[in-house]
């Protein structure tokens, strides 16, 4: 077939499909032109997920009948006074948004310039634009898209419900809500009751907007520059995550973007703290040099490309893990009012015990007994309530007062209550000093020898699994040999694990193996490998403690990186305040 030159309504229609993925896709490019234009309120509205109209209003700068009309042209634009695109400070530059827009839909263009007399009007069919005409606007933009697709009926094939698109449409308004503080949003959807957030003075204020208390109590704050670069923002403590990755909000230069890089190291600063599948909440600020990021990837303008992405995935994951670590034996504050709601007595709580029963309060077997009030000489009474009531000084965690069934340890600080969970707290500890020992010198950790070597019997598969890595495994101080058949002998432990089953350990092992992906780095691999030693070497529930044993256990919580959830991400401790447990009992 003979080359041809396209038909511009056909070459419209394919820019549309880059530009114009989904009614959510239309709103954020409007919203963009309407934050471009210096708006400091932006109105969005959906019908139908955005299939059926999508409205922007903003009271932005607006634009003349001339300019009206040569914004619906293609690679139009008043951005790029200097054609410099390695200079870009606004979001729209390309000059492709509106016209794609208005090729598949049937959109209605009503603007007035700031300090006019009058507000003008154009409408377009499908990429055809009709006279200018004199409208009414007090003052900016109204945008309204109707019928979108109906030009590329292929493309509706693809939407998701009308719900879905208007959770998408609102994302997008959000995302772009976290990075403008100043200028007020509204949202809309069908008849559903609006979502408005108001204007504020700085970005915190915002985010605890979109974001919600909850994640705000839960967050630390982020602020690193280097070298002309700055990253700041918060991200939630391990202990808060999420199934999905849409709690992750990043920004380079005010734009939301999505980018492999940046997500990659967020994820990455998080390490071995977040469970597995799971994702942390992030909202970062990244302000870059205009000349040192490309933004001129992808029509959508999503996509961004740095001169050295090493180093900003560098500057990333050390900003996020400073924050981190400052607030490392912290977990999420969302869990004390779960616990609250937990402890609040029900109605019926003491009508099912006939008058002078006695119930069990605590383990059969605990190391802390809860005082009886019985006849004793008042020095033995005045000896034991000190004993009880007075708190020794400790650290942030406070001092241990009791033990509970063998897995709690409760403890009374300054300000309130602190519940640990021994198991996990202690299987942290293990944990990062572990770690510490892979990275003494190289030495590895510091091994006990058996005094009588283990035989551990295994099937073939999982024996190989493990001599496969037995290099890598005596670094972390456990020698494994063959000893014949699927019989695996195991000469020496790590020091940390003490008495650990070690026929559980190695079976643990080879799964956690089969499960590593061997392309990952050595270092990866074990840190996995480390989890799992750690939590087969760690006390484990139902074991009794002293007093002195579980304050060394809360003073060496303290003194522990991330302690404030174990190896799979779930928390160490909850924290009750005293003013807490005074509402829990209607005493304020």
């Amino acid at each position: 077939m003979p080359i041809r030159r396209l038909p511009e309504s056909l070459i419209n229609r394919i820019a549309a499909g880059e530009v114009v993925e989904r009614p959510a896709a239309a709103a954020k490019e409007l919203v963009e032109n309407a934050l471009d234009a210096g708006a400091a309120s932006v109105e969005v509205s959906l019908r139908e997920g955005g299939q059926a109209a999508i409205t922007v209003t903003d009271d932005g700068c607006g634009m003349g009948r001339e300019e009206m009309a040569l914004a619906l042209e293609r690679h139009a634009t008043s951005k790029l006074p200097d054609e410099d695109l390695w200079n870009i400070h606004s979001f729209g530059f390309r000059g492709e948004a509106l016209p794609s827009i208005a090729s598949v839909s049937r959109l209605s263009l009503i603007s007035r310039a700031r300090g006019a007399d009058e507000a003008w009007q154009i409408d377009v069919e499908g990429g055809a634009a009709a006279p200018p005409r004199p409208a009414s606007l007090a003052q900016g933009t109204r945008v309204e898209v109707r019928d979108l697709f109906y030009a590329t009926p292929a493309r509706l094939k693809f939407l998701k419900t009308p719900r879905t698109e208007s959770d998408y449409a609102c994302e997008a308004v959000e995302r772009l809500a976290l990075a403008h503080p100043a200028v007020a949003f509204t949202f809309q959807a069908d008849d559903k009751k609006p979502l408005h957030y108001p204007r504020r003075l700085d970005a915190a204020g915002r985010v605890a907007d979109v974001m919600g208390r909850d994640f705000m109590d839960s967050a630390a704050a982020i602020d690193i520059e280097r070298d002309g670069v700055r990253v700041t923002g918060f991200a939630a403590y391990p202990t808060l995550h999420a199934a999905t990755a849409r709690g992750q909000f990043v920004f380079v230069n005010g734009r939301p973007v999505r980018d492999k890089t940046l997500v990659s190291a967020l994820r990455a600063a998080y390490g071995d703290a977040l469970p597995s599948g799971r994702h942390p909440l992030a909202v970062l600020f990244i302000d870059v040099p205009a000349h040192e990021v490309d933004v001129n990837v992808h029509p959508a303008k999503t996509e961004v490309r740095f001169r050295d992405a090493a180093r900003m995935r560098g500057l990333m994951i050390s900003g996020i893990r400073h924050a981190l670590q400052r607030g490392a034996q912290f977990t999420a504050s969302t869990l004390a009012p779960q616990a609250l709601e937990m402890l609040r007595p029900q109605q019926a709580a003491f009508s099912d015990y006939a008058v002078g029963q006695s119930q069990p309060f605590m383990s059969a077997a605990p190391s802390f007994s809860v005082p009886m009030f019985v006849a004793s000489p008042p020095q033995a009474r005045n000896a034991e309530a000190a004993s009880v009531v007075s708190v020794p000084s400790a650290g942030r965690l406070g001092a241990a007062v009791a033990q509970i069934h063998g897995i709690f340890i409760v403890a009374q600080s300054e300000t309130g209550v602190i519940i640990v969970d021994q198991h996990a707290a202690h299987e942290r500890i293990v944990y990062e000093k572990m770690k510490q020992g892979l990275g003494a010198n190289g030495q590895g950790v510091k091994r006990q020898i058996l005094l009588v070597p283990e035989v551990v019997e295994m099937d073939e598969a999982a024996a190989n699994r493990i001599l496969s890595r037995a290099d890598q495994l005596a670094e972390l101080g456990l020698v494994v040999e063959m000893f014949g058949g699927n019989a695996l002998l195991v000469r020496e432990i790590p020091a940390l694990l003490g008495q650990a089953d070690v026929q559980a350990l190695l079976r643990d092992m080879a799964d956690e193996i089969a499960e590593n992906d061997d392309s990952r780095a050595l270092r990866d691999r074990l840190e996995d490998i480390c989890a799992t030693m750690a939590c087969h070497g760690s006390v484990r529930a139902g074991r009794v403690l002293t007093i002195d044993e579980m304050n060394a256990l809360l003073r060496q919580m303290e003194a522990t990186p991330n302690s404030g959830q174990c190896n799979h991400g779930r928390p160490t401790y909850v924290e009750l305040k005293k003013t807490d447990l005074e509402k829990l009992f209607d005493r304020r």
